[in-house]
């Protein structure tokens, strides 16, 4: 697992639009493998393919934050506890940045996410707290679909 480069914008881009994710422009991915490389990874397969990716920031206004933005893994690599080991990794570097709390926002129907995140959280004997963040109401509503809400997880504290 490594950072991120400018030129693994396109694959991120590419993963998050097969996983289903919320999908943000390819000039987005690109930019975050430039900006945000140090608090983000990828997984790569032998063959040197994007296989997986976490990307995330420190909070501007939460310095001892790190908000976690998305976590994509190909069909095939699911299955084999690949998004855990990429929240390990990244929780590693964060907590040793001394960052003592990761956040995340879930829709309330994912379960894979929120079992993620819940044994993430027990595996480092740290807390994870769930509070609703994001209403249907703090979304566009003139798409084909309404957008769920989002509830934050916060996890920590984080040691190194």
């Amino acid at each position: 697992m490594t950072p991120p480069s400018v030129g693994d914008g396109r694959h991120l881009w590419a993963l998050a639009r097969d996983c289903g994710l919320d999908v943000n422009s390819p000039y987005a991915y690109t930019l975050w493998c430039r900006d945000f490389a140090g608090t983000s990874v990828v997984a790569r397969d032998p063959g040197g393919r994007v296989r997986g990716f976490v990307t995330g920031y420190v909070r501007p206004d939460s310095p001892d934050t790190y908000f976690l933005w998305q976590v994509g893994v190909h069909a095939a690599a699911r299955g084999r506890g690949l998004a855990r080991q990429m929240l390990d990794h990244i929780g590693d570097r964060v907590a040793e940045r001394g960052l003592r709390h990761l956040e995340a926002t879930v829709t309330p129907d994912n379960t894979a996410s929120r079992a993620l995140f819940a044994s993430f959280a027990r595996d480092r004997g740290a807390s994870a707290e769930w509070t609703p963040l994001f209403d249907t109401c703090h979304f566009p509503q003139d798409g084909p679909e309404e957008h769920p809400p989002e509830e934050l997880v916060r996890i920590g504290p984080l040691v190194p």
